[in-house]
């Protein structure tokens, strides 16, 4: 570990603290000792001409709870156990209630070292980080527990940016050494992600790069953003320009990535985080290796030919690469035993396939999952109080689905976990997260759709206010997929070419699944007839409640033609 043990937190009696000091999140087991190579989790991460240290150690400013109102209370930290010749760059927040659960980077200098005549003596250029010139006064208010407070934002020079803000329970303008800014062309532009807190003239949003995936530079600082402009009300944790931010991120100038983990080290990884997967007790449509599904039938159609060829194990007469043209797409073998056979799949050789890529700049390495399924089974409705199974609508052949670990670079943490659940997902903190046999998260797989959920349950995919939509039904059950033992590692570009050899079948960009059009009116007037009458629609209004992919689509492609293969998960 470079500098300090940024995980250590015994200078601290939280007995002696009050009681709005969070203790700090910790994974359930200690992490391993990781294989040696390069800079992955050593704590530190070069950026170019500045160095990066992740902070996780805070010392509470200021709690700020609003004197009318039911609105929770949230806390603004300052980072401690700074290592010499190192810099804040801004403060830290997060809403009260939970364990303390963040990060902010602080940076020094990596710049130019010269030696004085007589070649003993270091000096250091120093133009990439320099002091504020003042600071603005942004908001302040009384809070109803722990009095005045009030948030600065550093002026920086020209030519310089602001990573984040200051937070004082004085009215002193903070001493102009307590950050610094950072040259301009050394950061990336930033913009709001989720809201922290929110009140009707006041918000706290956490902040992200603009530009987001394996190929961009943006480092996330850990530090936030607040306005109490009234347009932000409008524009919730969007905004209209990047000229509306007045806070940048950092931008990471080091082509090397050296803060990635070796090929060792990703092996390492997912031995200690990889997740089980659970499938529902009542699940017909189980998956089952790539491999498996070729060598049991899967026939590649083209377009104008009315009879399907064989596919061999590995995919290799598969077209490859270009762009899905629709010419090309796969089903289930032709004869009626062998198709249902195959859509049921086959879990014992079902095993995730794994792309390991940078994300937010090199900063973590995400691990990407990927799970396909032969069949993907038709969807169940919930109205009310009702349940109704539907006959086709929903199903498909061909299902791939993932998840995704975020790794941190710094230490090799796991810091949260992204969920896809059909079109959409969600990133989920590692400390809202279940966890079996030390680090090894839990994800849930919904019955027939096998979208990704964090916890077991019944999840509606519609309307949640009317209470109408598609049932994803998540529970633990005997079928399940440990992946830190059955993986392949598919793609890991940023190793080099060779590394990591890609299956051929990777390189298939048509769909795994021929277009289907369901008779939606049709059934959904069946279920019409069948609701009570107080949750009677029209056709019209009820399709316009359910998700698009269920009345019809065309194959589904698979993770290479992916939004995410390149860009980030959101």
């Amino acid at each position: 570990m470079f500098g300090c043990d940024c995980c250590c937190w015994e200078d601290y009696n939280y007995e002696e603290l009050s009681p709005l000091e969070p203790k700090p999140f910790s994974l359930p087991a200690i992490l391993p000792q990781w294989p040696q190579g390069q800079d992955f989790a050593t704590g530190k991460m070069c950026l170019g001409e500045i160095e990066v240290v992740k902070i996780s150690e805070f010392v509470r400013v200021w709690s700020y709870k609003p004197s009318r109102g039911k609105s929770k209370s949230i806390s603004f930290y300052r980072p401690i156990n700074i290592p010499n010749g190192f810099f804040s760059l801004g403060y830290y927040s997060q809403r009260d209630g939970k364990k303390l659960r963040g990060y902010v980077l602080v940076a020094r200098e990596a710049g130019s070292i010269t030696r004085d005549k007589d070649d003993h003596k270091l000096t250091l250029d120093s133009t990439a980080l320099t002091k504020p010139l003042s600071y603005s006064l942004i908001w302040s208010s009384n809070s109803r527990n722990d009095g005045q407070g009030y948030i600065w934002l550093p002026n920086a020079p020209v030519g310089y940016k602001s990573l984040g803000f200051v937070v004082t329970n004085s009215s002193d303008e903070p001493m102009i050494d307590e950050v610094r800014c950072v040259r301009a062309d050394l950061t990336e532009s930033c913009e709001a992600d989720d809201v922290i807190f929110s009140t009707d003239s006041f918000r706290v949003w956490n902040t992200r790069p603009c530009e987001r995936g394996m190929l961009c530079q943006g480092v996330s600082v850990g530090t936030f953003f607040c306005s109490q402009s009234v347009w932000s009300l409008f524009f919730g944790t969007s905004f209209s320009t990047t000229s509306d931010f007045n806070i940048a991120c950092l931008k990471n100038l080091d082509s090397s990535l050296t803060a990635m983990p070796t090929l060792d080290q990703i092996h390492a990884l997912i031995k200690h985080y990889g997740p089980t997967v659970f499938f529902h007790p009542d699940e017909e449509y189980l998956p089952s290796s790539v491999s498996w599904f070729f060598e049991n039938g899967s026939l590649l159609y083209k377009d104008g030919e009315n009879k399907g060829i064989a596919v061999d194990s590995k995919g290799s007469n598969l077209p490859r690469g270009g762009l899905n043209d629709g010419k090309f797409w796969l089903d289930l073998p032709a004869d009626d035993v062998n198709r249902n056979c195959v859509k049921c799949g086959n879990i014992q050789s079902g095993k995730l396939y794994v792309h390991v890529k940078p994300a937010l700049g090199g900063s973590f390495t995400d691990i990407v999952m990927w799970i396909f399924c032969p069949f993907n089974g038709p969807a169940t409705l919930k109205a009310g109080f009702m349940t109704i199974a539907l006959n086709k609508i929903g199903q498909h052949v061909g299902d791939w689905e993932h998840f995704t670990l975020r790794i941190s670079n710094f230490t090799g943490e796991l810091w949260n976990v992204y969920f896809s659940e059909h079109s959409g997902g969600e990133w989920v903190d590692a400390s809202e997260i279940e966890f079996m046999e030390g680090n090894r998260p839990i994800v849930y797989s919904s019955k027939h759709g096998h979208a990704s959920y964090p916890h077991s349950g019944c999840y509606i995919q519609g309307s949640s206010k009317l209470g109408i939509g598609a049932r994803n039904d998540c529970a633990q059950s005997k079928y399940s997929i440990n992946s830190c033992t059955k993986y392949q590692l598919v793609a890991a570009e940023y190793l080099g070419d060779g590394v990591v050899t890609e299956p051929p079948w990777l390189q298939y960009m048509r769909e795994w699944g021929p277009t289907v059009v369901y008779d939606s009116r049709s059934e959904v007037e069946k279920i019409i007839n069948s609701l009570p009458f107080f949750l009677r629609l029209t056709v019209e209004s009820l399709i316009e409640l359910f998700p698009t992919e269920l009345y019809g689509e065309e194959g589904p492609t698979g993770p290479k033609e992916k939004d995410n293969w390149l860009g980030d998960e959101r």
